[in-house]
């Protein structure tokens, strides 16, 4: 682990920051940057030594878009994560209304929080930030491109998400990656996929993969979702 020098502004609203940060608090650095800073806002990032993965996956991941120092603030939703994580949230990609609320799975018609606090892996309702330092949860999407409906999402999107987390993963270790909805994980790598444990890892780490919690998603109930959740909380069968 290693120190970094980060530099952010923005002429836009008059924003300037400078901080040391160590590898694993960069993520969450720049999602305070990104929650500070309207949608389609520029900023200037620089980020001083060598990173643990790309710059480009860390920025994408962050919510932020472009090349060299410049980059355009996106409508969509940083990443939360950092070390120790016990379970890494994967989504298939943020909605609308997520992406402005700056909380993934925020609407009232979305079951995730309510299986997940009633699984007992959250213990906040709606608050990714103190699901990962209170509950050691992180939370990412497959696709940073926010949509009304996540079937809007390509093949090809879905296949260049997988990498971007295989990257995540192999840096930061989560002890498992929850995909949250069939369609991304079928999309991106296995179109035989099915609910449950797969035998297959990502980076290493196991992989579980769970309906998508949407209202829209009729086919399972809350208590089939929060089933998933604490079946998706123990060990991994070897």
């Amino acid at each position: 682990m290693s120190d970094h020098l980060v530099k952010a502004s923005s002429d836009d609203i008059g924003l300037r920051r400078e901080s040391v940060v160590d590898s694993t608090g960069l993520p969450m650095w720049l999602a305070r940057l990104h929650r500070s800073i309207p949608a389609e806002s520029t900023v200037h990032i620089k980020i001083e030594g060598e990173l643990p993965l790309s710059s480009d996956h860390l920025i994408e991941g962050a919510g932020f878009s472009g090349t060299g120092s410049e980059y355009i603030r996106q409508r969509t939703l940083p990443d939360f994560v950092g070390p120790g994580m016990k379970m890494l949230i994967c989504g298939l990609n943020p909605s609308i209304a997520a992406a402005d609320a700056g909380v993934g799975f925020v609407t009232k018609t979305n079951r995730f929080w309510p299986a997940a606090l009633a699984a007992g892996i959250v213990s906040s309702d709606r608050d990714p930030s103190r699901a990962l330092t209170d509950d050691r949860i992180g939370f990412t999407d497959l696709v940073k491109r926010a949509t009304p409906r996540a079937d809007e999402i390509t093949s090809a999107e879905f296949r260049a998400g997988v990498s971007r987390l295989e990257h995540l993963v192999k840096w930061l270790e989560p002890r498992a990656i929850v995909m949250v909805g069939l369609s991304g994980w079928r999309g991106g790598r296995d179109r035989q996929a099915k609910a449950g444990w797969q035998t297959e890892t990502l980076a290493g780490q196991p992989i579980y993969i769970m309906p998508n919690t949407s209202g829209i998603n009729t086919h399972i109930t809350l208590d089939g979702l929060t089933n998933h959740f604490r079946a998706a909380a123990q060990p991994a069968p070897m």
